[in-house]
């Protein structure tokens, strides 16, 4: 094989792995994903802003609304801070898992590239042996 030949190889198989990262990368969510993300964390704000403003609402004018305790209002802005929380945890942890993959795919070429570089350091060192002397 020429060289030509061999850069030519490493060339489709990098493009390959490229095309491989880029699937991946799709799959577990690019724009899409942000933008629902953007949804939910405004969704998220609203009704914590609005359990705020009744709540702050019915202290300034006294207001007593009949089947909806004082307290339910902070209690359930809790529970959504809680499940905010919650999800951006997950998030965290699936972004962690695809940054130690990408870290781990890298390390696993980097070593592969080690192995072909010294078989052909030897083959190289064996060749070098066998040419006579001019």
């Amino acid at each position: 094989m020429s060289k030509d030949e061999l850069m030519r190889e490493e060339l489709e198989h990098y493009w390959k792995e490229k095309e491989k990262v880029r699937q991946l990368v799709g799959q577990i969510g690019g724009n899409q994903n942000s933008r629902k993300h953007l949804i939910l964390n405004i969704v998220f704000l609203v009704v914590v802003g609005l359990l705020f403003l009744i709540d702050l609402c019915r202290h300034i004018f006294d207001l007593r609304i009949t089947g909806f305790p004082a307290i339910l209002s902070i209690e359930i802005a809790i529970l959504l801070v809680s499940l905010k929380v919650i999800w951006m945890i997950h998030t965290k942890t699936k972004v962690d898992h695809f940054q130690f993959w990408i870290l781990n795919s890298i390390e696993f070429q980097m070593n592969n590239m080690a192995r072909r570089v010294r078989k052909i350091e030897k083959l190289v060192e064996s060749s070098e042996d066998h040419v006579p002397d001019e």
